[in-house]
Formats: C-alpha cells, structure tokens, sequence
C-alpha cells in the first residue's frame, strides 16, 4: 500500500466539527501547493529541468502540474542557464509582464552568478535586474536540488502576507529595481 500524506493545516484554532484559521495562512497554503512555473532555459540547466519534470522526479506532485510558457498565466519564473546581456531586457519584460503575486527561482551557477562565464557578455545573476526568491546551486543542479528549491519557494509562499505587494518594503524593492508597480 502507498502512503499518503496530506499538506499540514495551517495554524489555527480547532474544535469538535470546526476548524478555524486566518484568510492569510489558508490562501498562504493553497498558493504554495498551486506554483505554475515559467522555465525560462537558456542552457544546460534547462535538460535538468525537464528531468524534474518527467515522471522519475515528478514536479507536479508539489503542485506545479502546468508549466505555462505566457508570462501571464505564471507565478513562479525559473530561470536556467546562461544569460547574455542582450537577452537581460527580455528577461526583465518576462518578469514585468507576470501578475502579482510573482516569484522568482535562479537555477544553476550561470543564473545565480554568471558561472564560469566572468565575460563582458554574460549577467552576473540574474538578480542584477529583477528580484530573486530562491537560489538552486549547481552546475548543473540534479533534480533534487530543483525540487528542494521549489519546496523553499513553497515555505516562502506558505508564510507570506496577502498585502505583500502593498508594503512600503516590496514597493522599495521594485522601485531599486526599476520595476513599475500598479500603482505607479
């Protein structure tokens, strides 16, 4: 027989027949365990993506059953690979374009920091133009490492506010980066 295991409830008060919680944990929970990913793979981190996600390392069992390829359909961006800086204004418009709430996975050592690739034509991470969540290390990264990115993410996700893109610190955050914010 297998073993079923269901995601913990979210912190709460419970009782005979009830079982109450805040609005923030409750969608925190359902985001985390609803990711759609964005792969944006422009190197050898990209096959390691598609190994996590075929049926040996199964992605969709944490929820990220649909890789979206439209920017406005995801809320998770991995970006895999190396990328040049005629490819950085791309990446950025990728990010702009996907909705709030939005997250950001850099896979590989090439994302994170440019990798073996110390040239005038290489990013030297992504987090140069657009904000970073998660750090996969590797070169490139196993599966594993990918999935326990993605599981970080979820615990990110899991425990952050509703108003998050409403605080004066995410605002702060976009504006350094030069990203317009809905409101202005």
């Amino acid at each position: 027989m297998s073993q079923i295991t269901l995601a913990d409830r979210p912190p709460g008060v419970e009782g005979s027949g009830f079982f109450a919680t805040t609005l923030d944990k409750a969608v925190g929970l359902a985001r985390a365990n609803s990711l759609w990913p964005l792969p944006f793979a422009t190197s050898c981190c990209g096959i390691e993506f598609m190994a996590t996600m075929g049926s040996t390392y199964d992605l969709a069992r944490f929820g990220a059953e649909r890789p979206s390829f439209s920017p406005r359909q995801a809320d998770m961006l991995l970006v895999m690979g190396t990328i040049a800086k005629k490819m950085a204004p791309v990446l950025r418009q990728v990010y702009i374009q996907m909705a709030e709430p939005r997250w950001v996975i850099a896979v590989g050592a090439c994302a994170s920091s440019g990798g073996i690739f110390d040239t005038y034509s290489v990013l030297q991470g992504i987090d140069e133009i657009i904000p970073v969540d998660v750090y996969v290390p590797g070169c490139p990264p196993r599966p594993e490492a990918i999935l326990d990115g993605v599981m970080r993410l979820q615990d990110i996700v899991k425990n952050e506010s509703l108003n998050r893109r409403n605080t004066p610190e995410y605002k702060a955050l976009l504006e350094r980066y030069g990203i317009p914010t809905e409101n202005g």
